[in-house]
């Protein structure tokens, strides 16, 4: 016999108890998403018989108010969901229902056309919802017919969560589909209409259709006044008026056209996603259509939320389908740096898992990610240009957060650095009001960087040795408290093909701005004070790695320099606080050759002296810049002993 003889194809086999079982206790987290499974399939046949009547009117009879009712009993322990959609036949029963991961409203779609299947607002795809019904009950009944076939046609399906189920004909009057679920012992909390309204608010609040339930019963007495007896001693029997009312809203706001929408209705709605009870400050409501088609709608807060600092806590958009709500949290869809971003998200283009709950890695989502970006970031633009005095009050509110955007978001770093906001020396006050582009159009002639100082708060570095120079020059210095400044310097590198610069970094070269006079004179005092330098060097060996000259100072005697690859002090700082070790390094002494003090260190003759003064000057640099002494005492008691030199 020969090898392919031998070789057969099969089909894989599957134990259909197993394969529910593993469906119902580990597809779905959350017990409530049947209630959500069950409407959306109810809105579906709804809206394939919207299809199926433009071409045969006759389909909807004389029920043409199509919609989802949703009826309970709690002695009962049963809920149903029935709506006046399509329906089904025998055979589609058992094809639809009898058969696992087989979906109806897939199947109905492919046989659409492409401008059809944009009209559709179908919501199922996988085939599977409806076994959801088993997590909270013990037994399923459906009863259905078709909108094609006679009142004796109806259908009656019924299961317990086996491996089988049952089915039968029967009579039934209302063309569409009822499903009633007999709740387990511990989940009859699902007949209690308070529990269940809530779930169809969270879940189906804007699908189309409006999702009703029964009002409040209201006795009404046919006559006299209630409890009215009769001749014969009797009670009369009091009328119970039944009435149901829709408990979902039945539109979603961001479906309809912007022209439609009031700006009190976009704040009502912001409201709605938020749970915040101020205005939000601006929106952007966008539809996408082409390769991709999804509605946004986006809000900028007025208000920071009071966990926008813990980066770990739940962030994001609000996630539909179709209308269909799948997640409260879609962080997905925006960059971190942006996680105060409030809004919805309608696509029906994204790949989910099975039961909805989880969003997969998708080029889409990608794609999405980049355009709602991009948008939300366009929005702040916007509101700058447009009220500067409202982007204020946002940065105010969210400046710190958007500072983290240049080392998240690359490509968008030049839009995020227009964004920015800080104070400068030419400001009165600390506030943080000047952009980047203000400050280069204020730029001097010949002036090639953007500088800035960092400090651990305003005063201090308003008041920073380093900017004497740079005041004597009428040159503006961004003014930088934020404890993620320095950092975000590091990110921005440069802006509008200008280079940043810490002042207090390196050697200070003002280009152009320094005339060559200047720089001759600088050499020649360089040499004149050689040796102060040196036995300057000698004093403070282990605690400097250089003694030089500097030309940025004008008042004070001396200050402390990093080197351009150093970290700088306020990074420092704030790593040592958070408990984070970082290595010693040497820093730069500079000193002022026109300060008095100076001066009197070059003229001293007593080395005892020479050290206590050249310790004195240092340490006095040291707090200057916001530093704290690591012997404060020592400090004192040489100051002391200086000023009682002095006085005697």
């Amino acid at each position: 016999m020969s090898v392919d003889a031998q070789k057969e194809t099969l089909g894989f086999q599957s134990e259909a108890k197993q394969l529910l079982q593993l469906m119902i206790h580990s597809l779905y987290s959350n017990k409530e998403i049947f209630l959500r499974e069950l409407v959306s399939n109810a809105s579906d046949a709804i809206d394939k018989l919207r299809f199926e009547s433009l071409s045969d009117a006759d389909l909807l009879g004389g029920d043409v108010n199509l919609g989802v009712r949703v009826d309970l009993d709690e002695d009962a322990g049963t809920i149903t969901i029935s709506d006046n959609g399509i329906g089904m036949t025998r055979d589609e029963a058992i094809a639809n229902l009898g058969t696992i991961a087989k979906s109806g409203t897939a199947q109905f779609l492919d046989a659409l056309t492409g401008d059809q299947q944009k009209d559709a607002q179908l919501i199922g795809q996988f085939g599977v919802g409806f076994y959801s019904s088993f997590i909270v009950a013990d037994k399923v009944v459906v009863e259905t017919r078709s909108a094609r076939s006679a009142e004796s046609e109806g259908v009656r399906w019924i299961s317990i969560g086996e491996a089988d189920f049952e089915i039968e004909t029967i009579e039934r009057a209302a063309r569409g589909t009822s499903v009633t679920l007999y709740l387990k012992a511990d989940e009859k909390d699902f007949a209690d209409s308070w529990r269940v309204k809530s779930v169809i608010k969270k879940y189906a609040d804007h699908i189309s259709v409006p999702v009703e339930m029964l009002k409040e019963e209201m006795p009404v007495a046919d006559a006299g006044e209630e409890g009215e007896e009769g001749e014969e001693g009797e009670e009369k029997e009091v009328e119970v008026q039944v009435e149901y009312e829709a408990v979902n809203s039945a539109q979603a706001l961001w479906t309809r056209s912007r022209s439609e929408i009031s700006d009190e209705e976009y704040q009502e709605f912001y409201k709605y996603v938020s749970h915040d009870f101020q205005d939000a400050l601006t929106w952007s409501h966008n539809k996408v259509e082409g390769k991709l088609d999804y509605t946004s709608l986006i809000y900028v807060p007025s208000k920071a939320p009071f966990d926008m600092w813990q980066r770990e806590a739940p962030r994001g958009l609000k996630l539909y389908v179709q209308r269909v709500f799948i997640m409260d949290e879609a962080e997905q869809f925006l960059p971190l740096y942006l996680r105060f971003i409030k809004g919805v998200v309608d696509s029906n283009d994204l790949s989910l898992n099975v039961s909805r709950e989880i969003l997969q890695k998708d080029p889409a989502i990608d794609s999405m990610r980049t355009a709602l970006t991009k948008r939300a970031l366009d929005s702040l633009e916007k509101l700058a240009k447009k009220d500067a005095a409202t982007y204020q009050s946002f940065w105010e509110e969210f400046g710190q957060v958007l500072k983290e955007g240049p080392a998240e978001d690359f490509a968008n770093k030049e839009k995020i650095s227009k964004l920015l906001r800080f104070t400068s020396t030419t400001s009165d006050s600390e506030v943080q009001n000047q952009s980047l582009t203000d400050y280069i159009s204020r730029m001097k002639e010949g002036q090639d960087k953007i500088y800035f100082v960092a400090a651990e708060n305003y005063h201090t570095a308003k008041n920073s040795p380093h900017l004497e120079v740079f005041r004597k020059k009428d040159i503006e210095v961004l003014v930088l408290t934020d404890r993620i400044d320095e950092w975000l310097m590091n990110q921005l590198v440069e802006f509008d093909g200008k280079q940043f610069q810490d002042v207090t970094k390196g050697s200070l070269d003002l280009g152009d701005l320094d005339d060559e006079e200047a720089k001759e004179e600088q050499e020649k005092v360089e040499k004149e004070f050689k040796s102060l330098l040196d036995k300057i060097k000698e004093v403070l060996e282990d605690r400097v790695e250089e003694v030089r000259i500097t030309h940025r100072l004008t008042d004070s005697p001396a200050c402390l320099v990093v080197n351009d690859d150093e970290m700088g002090m306020q990074m420092r700082r704030i790593l040592e606080s958070a408990g984070q070790e970082v290595p010693e390094t040497k820093r730069i002494f500079e000193i002022n050759p026109e300060h008095p003090l100076v001066n009197k260190l070059n003229d001293e003759q007593d080395m005892d002296r020479f050290k206590d003064l050249s310790l004195v000057i240092f340490e006095q640099a040291m707090l200057a810049e916001g530093s704290s002494l690591d012997e404060p005492a020592s400090y004192v008691q040489r100051l002391n002993k200086l000023l009682l030199e002095l006085s005697a």
